[in-house]
Parts: C-alpha cells; sequence; structure tokens
C-alpha cells in the first residue's frame, strides 16, 4: 500500500475515521457496541496503521471503543485526534478555542485513549459551525499555536495539524512550527478548500479530507448521487463511494483518506479503494464535476 509521512509515522494512504462509531449524530453509544470493536479490529487486519478521531465524538465514545478494542496499540498506528470544540448535553458543537481548553482536550485524549503520546493533534478552527473556515483571528491563533507548540515540546502530541483553515491560517502556522498534517472538506464536488491543497502538495504536508462522500449532516449527497460518479460507477462495476473515494485518492501523493463507517463490510469496501486505479478518461469526466 502507499504510504505518506505523517509526522514521524509512515501512514497508508487510506485511514480510518472513528467519526462514525458513536450514536446518531456521533452522539451517545453506538448502535451495536459489538460491530464498533470488530470494525476496529478489521481495521488492523487490513492494514490500516491511521485512525482518525476526537474527545468530542460521543463525547469520548470514540476514544473508549478504540481503547477497548486496540489497547495496546500496534506500534506503527498512528492515533491523531484534533481539539477546539466541545458537545453540551443535547449534543451540541460548541467552540472550545481558548488555550487552556485545547490543552484539556489533549490531556483527555490520553486518558481515554490510555496513552502518552499522539502521533498528531488537529487544532479544530470553529467558526460556528462544524465545518465553516471563517477568518483569522491573529491574537487568539497565537496564543493557541503557543499551546500546541507546548504540548509537542512536552512530547504529549507528535506533530501539530490544523483543520477548517484558510491558507492564511496555514502561512502563520508555518511562519511559527511544522506542520504534520491538514484536514479540511474537500470532494469531487466542493473544492474550495483547493488553494489550501495546493500550499500543502507545494510543502510536502499531509492532507487528509474530511466529507470526502459529502457531508454526513446533509439530507442529499451532491457527490455520491452525482450523474458522473454513478455512471463511472457503473461503468466500473464499483460502488458510487469507492469511484469518489478513489479520485480523491489520485489528486495528489499526500492525500489521506480516512473514510469512516460502523460497518465491517462498508469498512471493507472502502479499503478496497487502495486497489481502484482510474484511466484518464474516467479521471477526466470526474474532473469536470466540480459544482
Amino acid at each position: 500500500m502507499q504510504t505518506f509521512p505523517l509526522g514521524s509515522f509512515h501512514v497508508g494512504r487510506v485511514g480510518y475515521g472513528a467519526m462514525q462509531l458513536p450514536g446518531p449524530g456521533v452522539f451517545g453509544p453506538p448502535r451495536d457496541h459489538d460491530e464498533a470493536l470488530a470494525v476496529l479490529r478489521r481495521v488492523i487486519e487490513l492494514g490500516i496503521n491511521h485512525i482518525d478521531t476526537a474527545q468530542f465524538y460521543g463525547p469520548n465514545v470514540s476514544n473508549q471503543l478504540i481503547r477497548e478494542a486496540l489497547h495496546p496499540y500496534p506500534a506503527d498506528l498512528a492515533l491523531v485526534s484534533k481539539v477546539g470544540a466541545y458537545r453540551d448535553d443535547q449534543g451540541a458543537w460548541l467552540p472550545a478555542q481558548e488555550p487552556d481548553q485545547l490543552r484539556a482536550s489533549i490531556e483527555e485524549n490520553l486518558r481515554a485513549l490510555d496513552t502518552d503520546r499522539l502521533a498528531a493533534v488537529n487544532l479544530r478552527i470553529h467558526a460556528g459551525d462544524a465545518s465553516a473556515v471563517g477568518p483569522v483571528d491573529r491574537e487568539l491563533y497565537d496564543r493557541q499555536l503557543t499551546a500546541m507548540i507546548k504540548a509537542r515540546d512536552e512530547g504529549l502530541i507528535g506533530g501539530i495539524g490544523l483543520s477548517s483553515i484558510s491558507l492564511d491560517h496555514l502561512r502563520i502556522a508555518l511562519d511559527r512550527t511544522e506542520i504534520v498534517c491538514v484536514q479540511n472538506a474537500y470532494n469531487l464536488v466542493d473544492r474550495t478548500s483547493q488553494p489550501v491543497l495546493d500550499a500543502c502538495i507545494e510543502r510536502g504536508i499531509a492532507f487528509v479530507p474530511f466529507f470526502p462522500l459529502g457531508s454526513a449532516f446533509t439530507p442529499e449527497n451532491p457527490v455520491l448521487g452525482h450523474p458522473a460518479v454513478q455512471r463511472e460507477a457503473d461503468k466500473l462495476g464499483r460502488t458510487p463511494a469507492q469511484i469518489a473515494l478513489a479520485w480523491t485518492l489520485s489528486i495528489a501523493p499526500n492525500v489521506l483518506l480516512i473514510p469512516g463507517t460502523s460497518s465491517v463490510a462498508h469498512l471493507e469496501e472502502n479499503t478496497a479503494v487502495r486497489d481502484i486505479e482510474l484511466d484518464e478518461e474516467t479521471k477526466r469526466e470526474l474532473d469536470g464535476a466540480a459544482a
């Protein structure tokens, strides 16, 4: 399997995102606890060594399931989390952007996962919406970066990542420290983050697109329902999800996928994109699908 550096790790370009392990709305316990554990164990069996999680998935549900299923962890497993938000009792996504909140969230991730160090932690910039990218609040952002650098230098995290950022966020951060990964929304239809991706390609930074199959929080899915995706899926005997993921993987060698699922069957289907090669004609068809 192709790999790409993620801090001190070399991870397979198809990883696993733990967001769908908790209950509906990424809140509360899983629908099927045993199936959730089976998914995580199958992740390792499939050779996947990059798991993306967060304390606010559940909250703490994903982390506790990961620990139950996989601890003690394989030496090559990169556990990556994110900070910058929390959930209230009704499951609302709320900002937790102050440096002391970032530090507390890093420490909570470590406790829940029962590990001394995370491969990387993404600072998620919260702009009032779960996936929105807002302008740079320079004073706050400098304090946030200071907190993340301190956590890295103290050995709590292996590398600093950024999520839901603008190109300005990335440039400011790179003036202060190394950035090992960026997580932004990006898919075949929504390529708003193309300038950020281009900057990551130029600098050799791992780019981890979330919502590669479209948002999980909208009633309609413009990616999986796109005529070009469905047409190519029929032509190649693949599912629309596999075609969309394979296209995303083909964009650049620094793109790392973290498709999430709570089903072993879907996990295996998603992981099979490692073996899909899109020809130039198919790629041209899909490249034209942007909104």
